[in-house]
């Protein structure tokens, strides 16, 4: 399976990361974030000092030991537990610190997400954007929390790294002056040979993980995308369960699971065998350096020209110096994976930052807050996404109070009119003007529940507790939902729980709650039989006598609850026009 991502370390890659890194750090939050921080930095290089105390003491119990000294034995064991408690306090609270910085970035990059994807423009980007930016809700979610925990972890685990090099090559460099290198009966006296050791067997270690695991970016890259993929379609089918029952579609809905599930394991394999490739490599790496200052060391040791606890001390300090210049071969994966949530994130963001462009351009129709209290189209062309027209010079005025019905055969016209007034389809060209005193009320096909009690459902979107029990419990009775009143509480799926007629009078309750000045919809009672469709529109006319109303259907049992009646109708190759009913 060919990827479909190159994660590369280049300059994208350096503007995408502080693009992403400089939404909390100019933040009001910011000031918070630098003590934290401060203190992460504190830690780290507090553990390091203690290392390095740690390393020290354990010389010291092991030269005590060898020169069979029980006092200084007794006196070397307190000083390396008092040391290693140190460790263990220190460990423990720059872990603890981390976290709560990391809480607190998250929170302010999700923040700044949700803000940029749930605005105005959150249609638009669905529309033009919806195969470049696969499964938003993941990136917010999962790919946030993955580069904030990992750009604290790298960067700190860097800081260390660099102090641990600083801090044990001294001790390093001094020790292994001390003894020469044998080869083949030759002593070399090279100044600070483990230090030179520990360099080159570094360098050979990064350059052969680099070459073996870099494809392991763009594998990360995918596996983020398939593996969303497949929990997405999970959730669809949960949600429409019913719909997919009554069409016999359970075959269909398992296969294409299946095929989804297919690219989660074929990139799986990609993953595990890079990994186990890396893993070969890193682990072998490891063991090897382990064994190599003992082999340095030990002729210097067994020609007595050093001690068991300068050996000892010798390892450790290699091991510490190693360890911090191979900072990139043990991070390697992370940062692999790392790099992909960037890159998922940034590309994100520069769509919408894209789509927000567009919108502020104003090239396509133009929705403008007239002076007067009037709905009106100017000039109005409807077209597709990919320009293609749908409808032509539409024009018409639709004052206060006025109801008017737009009539016309099922197809894309009726809903892109629909958002078009909405502000949500900037495709086309002409003028909308909006009345200037309110915003309109638009009641779509497919109403949205949102999530929590059926309050919520009823009051939406005004918050919990705008409206008083006995509010609600009247308009429900007055849409035939009065058995529902007793649920108010409740927490359920309620788009589930509801049929589409009981979802679409719920949605008329909730118009009625808000009393509207302006009321626009789009087959709003296509799921309502004859007799409860006359109903609701009497309700509307008894309890918002002043409201004006938009009601845009293909369906004519409406027409006599309106003033006027429009009709859409075909107008050979320029799409539609309006015409007076």
């Amino acid at each position: 399976m060919p990827l479909t991502h190159k994660g590369v370390f280049d300059l994208r890659f350096a503007r995408h990361l502080w693009r992403l890194t400089r939404v909390y750090w100019t933040s009001a939050d910011a000031k918070w974030g630098a003590g934290l921080l401060a203190l992460c930095i504190a830690g780290e290089l507090g553990l390091v000092y203690c290392n390095v105390r740690l390393a020290i003491a354990q010389s010291g119990v092991f030269d005590a030991v060898q020169d069979k000294q029980w006092p200084e034995f007794v006196t070397a064991i307190e000083i390396f537990l008092g040391v290693a408690l140190g460790v263990v306090f220190v460990s423990t609270y720059r872990i603890y610190v981390r976290n709560i910085l990391q809480m607190r970035w998250r929170t302010q990059l999700t923040d700044h997400f949700l803000g940029e994807w749930m605005g105005p423009h959150a249609f638009l980007h669905r529309e033009l954007y919806h195969n470049e930016t696969d499964n938003p809700d993941q990136r917010i979610s999962q790919d946030i929390q993955s580069f904030v925990a990992s750009a604290l972890g790298l960067s700190l685990s860097l800081l260390s790294a660099v102090a641990t090099l600083v801090s044990f090559a001294g001790i390093l460099w001094t020790l292994s002056g001390e003894w020469p290198l044998r080869i083949a009966g030759l002593e070399l006296w090279i100044p600070g040979l483990m230090m030179w050791v520990a360099i080159l067997y570094a360098v050979l270690s990064m350059w052969l993980t680099h070459l073996v695991g870099r494809r392991l970016v763009s594998i990360n890259f995918d596996r983020l995308r398939f593996e969303a993929d497949f929990r997405y379609g999970l959730v669809r089918f949960r949600d429409h369960v019913e719909a997919v029952a009554l069409a016999r579609g359970e075959n269909v809905e398992h296969q294409g699971a299946l095929a989804r599930f297919s690219n989660v394991i074929n990139n799986w394999w990609l993953l595990i065998t890079a990994q186990r490739n890396l893993t070969l490599l890193t682990s072998g790496v490891g063991q090897a350096n382990g064994i190599v200052p003992l082999l340095v060391a030990a002729p210097a040791f067994f020609a007595g020209r050093m001690t068991l606890g300068a050996v000892t001390e010798t390892q450790i300090a290699y091991g510490q110096v190693s360890g911090a210049l191979s900072w990139f071969v043990d991070a390697y994966q992370e940062i692999a994976a790392w790099r992909a949530s960037i890159e998922r994130l940034a590309t994100f963001a520069e769509v919408l930052e894209s789509t927000r462009a567009r919108l502020a351009r104003g090239d396509g129709i133009r929705v403008e807050t007239g002076a007067a209290d009037a709905l009106q189209l100017v000039k109005l062309d409807l077209a597709q996404a990919d320009g293609s027209v749908l409808a032509s010079d539409l024009n018409t005025t639709i004052r206060a109070g006025e109801r008017v019905a737009v009539l016309g055969p099922a197809g894309p016209v009726k809903s892109t009119l629909f958002r078009a007034i909405a502000g949500l389809w900037p495709f086309g060209g002409g003028r909308i003007e909006l009345p200037g005193q309110c915003y309109p009320l638009f009641l779509p096909p497919q109403p949205y529940l949102p999530i929590g009690t059926l309050r919520d459902a009823v009051s939406y979107p005004s918050p919990k507790g705008t409206f008083t029990d006995q509010a609600i419990g009247e308009v429900l009775g007055l849409v035939d939902l009065g058995h529902l009143k007793p649920r108010l509480d409740e927490s359920e799926p309620w788009d589930q729980q509801l049929s589409i007629d009981e979802a679409q009078r719920l949605t008329f309750a909730r118009a009625l709650l808000h009393e509207p000045e302006w009321v626009v919809m789009d087959d709003a009672t296509g799921a309502l039989d004859e007799a409860t469709e006359k109903r609701v529109y009497e309700i509307l006319e008894q309890r918002l006598p002043h409201a004006a109303l938009v009601s845009i259907s293909n369906r004519a049992t409406i027409q006599p609850y309106h003033q006027r009646n429009w009709t859409i109708a075909a107008n050979g190759e320029s799409g539609a026009a309006m015409e007076a009913g």
